[in-house]
């Protein structure tokens, strides 16, 4: 077999596969015509064709009851040779319109490994004297083998480029997946607030969501548009603190060029780009009393007016609002309007801290890991109880942020499989110490003082250095390098003072 034949077998692309394996038939048996079919259901389909008029033949089906020389070879699993004119199996309607009819059809079948035909290759005579190809029994038997050999080869090809497409689905699924907001929690708390949402979303009213900062506020409100009648139209973001008021005003509502100086076009505000969908307004209650006004409008007749403009657009979006402040005390203060706070919480949702629904802190935990994980490849940590039990124990005034954070520290802080008690930072661990949040302690008056000084100096001078060393150690979470770097000296120094101090990762120093 020649090295081009060989090459024939290598190629993975099912196209330039049967492309180039019915070119080679065509070539040995000098005929200008040939074509390869699948089943496909209830049709025998031609995926490929070649010869003249072969654009005619290409993508042509036939149906499995009519009579047909590839649906003989495909039913019977053998070859079979047809003089088209008086085989009756021959589908003439196919050639109708072709100006060259065929006069003789080579038909083999086509095998996965496990013999079962997928299809068939016919290699076609178009010459009146019907002389082109070698019928000769040995010749064909041959021919058979070689054809055999290819139909596995383009039968692997096919399978490998199914599962490509499997695969390729999958990764853009777990893509999908991964970036998709998934919302954990399983405490009697939450479980109704998410039973709210879930009936929320099937109205159209406006839902205020209250909470303190970093208890998913923004995961309910996109929770609320994609279980919506709304969920194909945008889900638009606005966070009323994060830009001053002049620049808030144009990004809600848009403006005219020349508005106002640089002005240079018109610019689409926030709430008609949403139109159809839904706008998440995230920290209401610190948007200016002016803003208040505006937005009232919006909520009341639905339509904006952008700055510059004379006439009022009409629109159609749903507002969810979130804020961690007492809007009633606001109310009293006179820095938030009553009646705003009335059209915004028809729909009213408090999410509790996650101090108030500790049983999902390990779920929590759970989810991150392996988010995480999977986000930078790294192999999934598993936490210990004593190191779980502090953390449920915490009281996390950033709630989910700090403890989604606090995560992604132990995961690069520890170094072992295991997330043991010792990587915890202290200000976790003993929440009454006088620890601020990286872990130094801090001395609160001067009898503390003295007796730090007292203890100092009752300590011989390796033992003063074994204590530093210790310490320092307690503040990188035993990450080495971390601990040399803060003592000002390289590693494989400290390396060797912790062996020459005796100091290993035993519990029963860090304690």
């Amino acid at each position: 077999m020649s090295q081009s034949n060989l090459e024939l077998f290598k190629e993975l692309n099912p196209e330039t596969l049967q492309k180039k394996f019915l070119k080679f038939l065509l070539k040995i048996h000098n005929v200008q015509r040939g074509s390869i079919w699948i089943k496909k259901k209830d049709t025998y389909l031609c995926i490929e064709a070649a010869g003249a008029e072969s654009d005619q033949i290409k993508g042509v089906s036939l149906d499995v009851q009519h009579p047909s020389i590839v649906g003989w070879v495909i039913e019977n699993k053998k070859m079979t040779v047809a003089e088209t004119k008086s085989d009756r199996r021959h589908y003439r309607e196919v050639e109708d319109k072709l100006a060259v009819k065929s006069s003789l059809i080579l038909c083999f079948p086509l095998f996965f490994r496990d013999k079962k035909v997928y299809g068939a290759v016919q290699i076609i005579d178009t010459t009146p004297e019907k002389s082109s190809i070698n019928l000769d029994k040995v010749y064909l038997e041959q021919l058979q083998n070689f054809v055999d050999i290819c139909s596995i080869a383009l039968s692997n090809a096919i399978l490998y480029a199914n599962e490509r497409k499997k695969t390729q689905s999958l990764k853009t699924a777990l893509k999908e997946v991964k970036n998709e907001s998934i919302i954990i929690g399983q405490s009697l708390e939450f479980k109704k607030c998410l039973d709210l949402v879930k009936s929320y979303a099937a109205t159209e009213f406006h839902v205020l969501i209250t909470g303190e900062s970093g208890t998913g506020k923004e995961l309910i409100a996109e929770k609320i548009h994609n279980s919506s009648a709304r969920k194909d139209k945008p889900f638009l973001v606005q966070n009323c603190s994060a830009i001053p008021e002049t620049l808030l005003e144009s990004e809600l509502f848009g403006y005219k060029k020349g508005a106002f100086t640089g002005a240079t076009r018109d610019k689409m505000g926030l709430f008609e780009a949403a139109d159809g969908g839904t706008v998440f307004l995230d920290e209401i209650g610190d948007m200016p009393m002016s803003i208040q006004a505006s937005l009232l409008r919006v909520l009341q007749k639905n339509e904006i007016k952008p700055l510059g403009e004379t006439r009022v657009r009409h629109i159609d979006v749903r507002i969810v609002a979130a804020t961690n402040k007492e809007i009633k005390q606001m109310i009293a203060d006179n820095s938030f309007r009553q009646d705003l706070f009335y059209r915004l919480s028809v729909l009213p949702v408090h999410l509790p801290p996650l101090k108030e629904r500790r049983e999902d802190i390990p779920l929590l935990i759970k989810y991150f890991l392996e988010k995480e994980s999977s986000k930078v490849g790294m192999i999934e940590k598993k936490i210990s109880s004593d190191a779980m039990q502090s953390l449920v124990s915490y009281s996390w005034p950033g709630n989910i942020r700090e403890l989604e954070n606090l995560i992604r520290y132990l995961m690069v802080t520890a170094e072992d499989e295991y997330i043991e008690f010792l990587n915890i930072p202290l200000h976790v661990k003993d929440q009454n110490a006088n620890i601020d949040p990286f872990g130094e302690p801090s001395v609160s008056s001067k009898d503390d003082a003295n007796n730090f000084i007292i203890n100092l100096c009752s300590m011989t001078w390796p033992q003063l250095e074994k204590e530093y060393v210790i310490s320092l150690l307690k503040k990188s979470n035993w990450n080495i390098t971390w601990a040399a770097k803060s003592s000002g000296i390289n590693r494989s120094t400290f390396a060797s003072r912790m062996k020459k101090l005796d100091i290993r990762r035993d519990r029963q120093d860090f304690d």
